[in-house]
């Protein structure tokens, strides 16, 4: 379950401190993070939020039943709004460069479509400039060589909801 890296036979845990890792370790390819400290820290806020909020936030509307999936739901939709102003007009999170924001939210992205069917919301209504990132970003070779169908996330979620008696 926990993403592991294996680098010269050491083990490397967790998503964030992966990316943190190959910053680091191959300086020669464009850095995931940027080098000034302060913007550098910035881009770990925004790694940490859209961990705590739009990943816990999903669960919160996969894991809710009746009334609390619309509740949860606009909580949600609330954080990626935020996201969506801290995008602003920029092509990615940190400006012109895609990084180390925009493979944190990425990683959950495809997670987003079953969060909007139970939770009855349509990003591309709801945060257009959300949704041109999305697109922008499915563009690029390295998101792309990695294709994740919403459509099995979505129905392994379902699974797990018909186990837990959270669907008929």
């Amino acid at each position: 379950m926990i993403p592991v890296l294996i680098h010269n036979g050491k083990p490397i845990c967790e998503s964030r401190i992966i990316l943190e890792y190959i910053d680091a370790t191959w300086k020669d390819k464009a850095p995931l993070l940027p080098s000034d400290p302060y913007l550098r820290s910035q881009a770990a806020f925004w790694g940490d939020y859209i961990d705590k909020k739009i990943y816990l936030g999903s669960r919160k509307i996969w894991d809710s039943k009746g009334e609390e999936i619309q509740k949860a739901a606009q909580e949600f939709l609330g954080y990626l709004r935020v996201l969506e102003g801290e995008l602003g007009e920029k092509p990615y999170f940190m400006g012109e460069s895609f990084g180390y924001v925009d493979i944190c939210l990425m990683s959950y992205y495809h997670h987003i479509y079953t969060s909007e069917t139970l939770g009855n919301f349509n990003v591309e209504k709801d945060c257009p400039k959300l949704f041109a990132w999305a697109k922008r970003c499915l563009e690029r070779e390295s998101v792309s060589k990695n294709p994740i169908d919403p459509n099995e996330i979505y129905v392994a979620i379902m699974t797990a909801r018909k186990l837990a008696s959270l669907e008929d």
